[in-house]
């Protein structure tokens, strides 16, 4: 399943937009490059801000996500938590104690289908930039790994932002950062004093008022097994993850990248993909990655429960087709 811009070309996230003849001139578009991935913009610029003005407030916006929530990076304030000793207690920035404070209500919503100390586990599977051997894991390491992940033992002190390392855990917020990271370049970008914008990192996108001329903004979103339907992001983000384009195989054995955080497994139920709409990227990038690990019908059970707009989409083989929860079908009007 994707998502991309109904004035896009078909076939990734982040392909070149193709300006409409009828597109007037304040309507402009940047793009980027940041997280491994792609960022893009498009926005209405009434007042012609500089180009340059816009992409350094994008850029900036990001940089700070980067150098706090970027374990890939030694600098960064999460790489300095995962190294710390055992028993030290970190007074996290504002934006990273933000999204620690999201993951960890979903964690403890869905019972730990979303958990953000699953990094280890995820590259014991062959996934990541820490990814170990593409081979089936071992027994004996994945046990050894799972001493080293859960949630639980996070000690999280929401009031004052601060975080306790109780000793080996390696936070990886992959899972949320990024839409996170939408949200808070769109927050920028009002700063600047732009309102009426699309913005998108690696397929997450969020929506703020509207196109010139009153339209809302729209995405396609293209399903296996269903027919491409726009969907209009008024004041809206979606987000979209599934195992379509991260898969592995050895000795006829295929698994997704898709880590179930309960029992240390790839999930193995027939679900594609699950995409979300919410007012915030943040919270549509945790909600689709809960989702997906929940499966088609757990996952649909804990949607409707909570009032999450969401739509699964199973594999062509797999019946039945595209599932869309109540709160899906009166967003989009499905």
């Amino acid at each position: 399943m994707g998502i991309s811009f109904s004035t896009w070309r078909a076939g990734g996230y982040a392909n070149a937009a193709i300006p409409r003849r009828a597109d007037p001139a304040s309507l402009q578009q940047l793009g980027g490059q940041t997280m491994g991935t792609t960022w893009s913009l498009r926005f209405d610029n009434p007042q012609m801000r500089p180009l340059a003005q816009v992409r350094e407030t994008v850029e900036v916006a990001l940089a700070r996500v980067i150098a706090q929530m970027n374990h890939w990076e030694a600098a960064s304030d999460i790489s300095r938590f995962n190294g710390a000793a055992a028993g030290s207690r970190h007074a996290l920035p504002k934006e990273f104690a933000e999204v620690m404070a999201c993951a960890l209500r979903w964690a403890l919503a869905s019972g730990g289908a979303i958990d953000p100390t699953v990094g280890p586990l995820v590259a014991c599977w062959g996934f990541g930039l820490d990814a170990q051997a593409h081979g089936l894991p071992a027994s004996e390491a994945l046990a050894e790994v799972r001493t080293r992940v859960g949630w639980q033992r996070l000690a999280f002190d929401e009031t004052s932002g601060s975080l306790l390392q109780p000793g080996g855990i390696t936070l990886d917020l992959s899972g949320i950062a990024k839409g996170f990271a939408v949200d808070h370049g769109v927050e920028a970008l009002r700063g600047l004093g732009l309102t009426d914008l699309l913005f998108e990192i690696g397929g997450e996108l969020r929506g703020t008022g509207r196109r010139p001329g009153g339209e809302p903004w729209q995405v396609r979103v293209d399903g296996e097994s269903a027919a491409t339907s726009r969907v209009a992001l008024a004041d809206m983000a979606i987000a979209t993850s599934g195992d379509r384009w991260h898969r592995r195989e050895h000795e006829g054995r295929r698994w997704s990248h898709t880590i179930d955080p309960r029992n240390g497994e790839p999930v193995a139920h027939a679900l594609a993909s699950v995409t979300v709409l919410h007012a915030q990227c943040m919270q549509a990038d945790a909600l689709a990655t809960v989702l997906p690990v929940l499966g088609p019908d757990e996952g649909l059970v804990f949607a409707e429960r909570h009032d999450v707009a969401a739509l699964f989409v199973s594999h062509d083989d797999a019946s039945p087709g595209p599932q869309a929860t109540h709160a899906w079908r009166a967003q989009t009007g499905a």
